[in-house]
């Protein structure tokens, strides 16, 4: 799962959940794809050494090597997201980094919070919210379907855990 929580030996003590995308391509899986896309480009380019095709031919392969280059380290810039969910007792604070480095805060009482799932209705299937403060903000979106759901009823036991401890 792509999300971890912070282990606290007290239930009603102050949890962190943090939160990123998934990332299927290593740094060394990186390196090897390019390597071996490199070598099958240029592997019909042998028969051509010593030929001025070769060099008419060159410039486009390397130009759709850039090009793959320039993606994946797009993608993989695009996916820098970082959320964390800080519960306590009397304050529930999310704060999300997005690719750009600009982060979006929202905070409240866990006690007033509400966690709501959106089967159908959100942007993607189960999609999570938490109200609370006057704002509906999202958590988890990057997540797959089968991961929110297990997200939910995770956070749904630890602000259970969080508010009943309020109420004693």
């Amino acid at each position: 799962m792509p999300y971890s929580w912070s282990e606290n030996p007290r239930p009603t003590a102050e949890t962190v959940l943090r939160l990123w995308p998934h990332n299927s391509l290593p740094r060394k899986g990186f390196a090897a794809f390019i390597l071996a896309t490199f070598l099958l480009i240029s592997m019909p380019l042998f028969g051509l050494l010593g030929t001025v095709l070769l060099w008419g031919l060159l410039p486009f392969g390397m130009l759709a090597l850039a090009g793959l280059w320039y993606a994946l380290r797009r993608n993989e810039a695009d996916r820098e997201i970082l959320e964390t969910l800080t519960i306590g007792a009397d304050s529930m604070h999310l704060v999300r980094k997005n690719p750009r480095g600009a982060e979006q805060e929202w905070q409240c009482n866990p006690y007033w919070a509400k966690l709501t799932m959106h089967p159908q209705n959100g942007p993607v299937p189960h999609y999570i919210t938490l109200s609370g403060a006057g704002r509906e903000v999202e958590i988890g979106a990057f997540l797959s379907e089968n991961e929110r759901m297990a997200l939910y009823s995770e956070l749904t036991d630890r602000m259970r855990r969080i508010t009943s401890s309020q109420k004693d």
